[in-house]
């Protein structure tokens, strides 16, 4: 009866068989045991894309996949596939060595089983095991490598930076910063300089009064109030009784200035545009004492004929920069004088706003109308007397 072969290649001698070289083959046997368990073969698989075949040597010591330890070597200028015997149950190192970036690829010899796959970058060590399944030898990767971390994706690459910082004292406040040619550690006055930041004019300084405004909840409506100690949250109606408002329905204002104002509605947006719902009572200074060059006002009838009393429409782009026509306050038909014939014969009636428009000051006409009713009276009597 003839020697047969096992998977990896060792000789199984039958009984009368090989006489006389017994002691040969169990040799050869035991070299190939060593190898399996702990030998190392370097294969060159250099070259473009294509395949490297590994294979057993029955009974010999040439097998090229009856190594434990196998390392590929040569530079690839294309991907590469290596293969594996079928039907070998076995687990392998295996070193990728190959210079190129390109990828390897381990698999068995035949059939569609499980691969394990070298990208263009990984240069480690894998461990393998083939399975040996008669129709699908599948190979399977047994670790990511060697020590289960790759050198920048698992564990940091060398780095002189990293380097230098591992160096720094760890003193209690310090702060590392780069001085162009590598990093120091700077306590914090220093690194503040460093920073350009300088506490008091770059930053707030601590301050406990804005640390208690900080420290008050965000209430819509609230005011923020000092109370003579501390900085205090209080309500509207609160607030205007703290800073002498009194109610919302008697509020006085004294030398505060500003854009529109509106009582009992609100104010337009039209700058030095007041608007009021009901009556607004005031008083003009008037006083004798206050005055002087006193006389009356010659002509006045004369003047009060050249003024005409006129019914007219204002123009769209005025209603549109008050806010529209709202049958109130801005109407379309409106009554009243033409400042520049006021200006002809009483410009103290007159003023001049910012942008060039002219506006009637209408209560100075009383005074006019007064000395008009005063000359008109005069001619009254004085025809009542010649008819007399």
């Amino acid at each position: 009866m003839a020697s047969t072969y096992t998977d990896l290649g060792l000789e199984l001698m039958a009984t009368g068989e090989n006489a006389g070289t017994w002691g040969t083959k169990t040799n050869a046997n035991l070299n190939l045991v060593e190898q399996l368990t702990g030998g190392h073969l370097d294969v060159s698989i250099a070259g473009s894309a294509g395949t490297t075949t590994l294979d057993i040597d029955n009974g010999a010591l040439t097998g090229t996949a009856q190594q434990r330890v196998i390392e590929m070597t040569g530079t690839i200028s294309g991907n590469r596939i290596v293969t594996f015997p079928v039907l070998t149950e076995n687990f392998y190192f295996i070193k990728n060595g190959t210079t190129g970036g390109h990828t390897v690829q381990l698999k068995a010899a035949t059939g569609s089983g499980a691969t394990v796959t070298y990208s263009t970058t990984d240069k480690g060590w894998k461990i393998i095991y083939l399975d040996g399944v008669a129709t699908n030898t599948g190979l399977y990767q047994l670790n990511d490598n060697f020590s289960g971390l790759v050198v920048g994706t698992d564990v940091q690459a060398y780095d002189a930076d990293l380097t230098a910082i591992g160096g720094l004292a760890k003193t209690d406040s310090n702060i590392i910063v780069g001085n162009g040619s590598t990093w120091v550690a700077e306590n914090g006055a220093t690194a503040r300089t460093s920073l350009g930041v300088a506490i008091g004019s770059d930053v707030q300084a601590y301050d406990a009064q804005l640390a208690d405004v900080a420290g008050l909840a965000v209430t819509n409506g609230g005011f923020i109030v000092g109370d003579g100690s501390n900085f205090v949250l209080e309500t509207g109606a609160t607030a205007r009784t703290s800073i002498g408002l009194g109610t919302a329905d008697n509020v006085e204002f004294e030398d505060t200035q500003v854009d529109s104002f509106g009582v009992g509605t609100a104010a337009s947006g039209t700058t030095g545009e007041i608007r009021a719902t009901n009556d607004v009572t005031a008083f003009y200074s008037s006083d004798v004492a206050l005055k002087e060059n006193i006389v009356n006002i010659p002509n006045a009838l004369e003047a009060i004929k050249k003024l005409n009393g006129v019914l007219f429409d204002w123009k769209k782009s005025y209603i549109d920069k008050r806010g529209g026509e709202d049958g109130y306050f801005v109407r379309k038909r409106d009554v009243g004088v033409i400042a520049q014939e006021v200006e002809k014969v009483l410009p103290e009636a007159v003023g001049q706003r910012p942008d060039g428009i002219k506006a009637v000051k209408y209560d100075r006409l009383t005074c006019l109308l007064i000395e008009a009713v005063k000359q008109l009276q005069d001619k009254v009597e004085s025809l009542t007397k010649k008819e007399g």
